[in-house]
């Protein structure tokens, strides 16, 4: 378990919900991962991603699929990729990523409270 936090500290994460629009193989990576592009909606647009998530998915069975992501990590260069936004993910018992998403449709953009 980590230190605690205020309050304040964790309203500094701006935790938000996308839908994939693009997702692609990246080979160039270190570790397995997938290319994302990810809508958040009018106001922070399409922001890109890498993702070590291949155990559970595949760049064509992401799109369409809500993700929750922090937006305002600074970016990040990984490869050839600018990583623009930090999907999250919680491993299962291999070590596999599962997807952190909504359980109901919410609008792209939408902030965590």
């Amino acid at each position: 378990m980590s230190g605690t936090i205020s309050f304040d500290d964790f309203l500094k994460v701006d935790i938000r919900v996308g839908t994939v629009t693009r997702a692609e193989p990246f080979p160039e990576a270190h570790k397995p991962a997938i290319k994302l592009w990810v809508d958040f909606g009018a106001t922070l647009g399409v922001k890109k991603s890498s993702a070590q998530i291949t155990a559970h998915y595949t760049p064509g069975g992401l799109i369409g699929r809500q993700v929750v992501a922090v937006v305002n990590f600074p970016p990040r260069q990984i490869g050839p990729v600018m990583s623009e936004v930090l999907v999250l993910g919680v491993s299962d018992p291999e070590g596999g990523i599962v997807l952190l998403q909504p359980d109901l449709p919410v609008q792209n953009g939408e902030r965590l409270h």
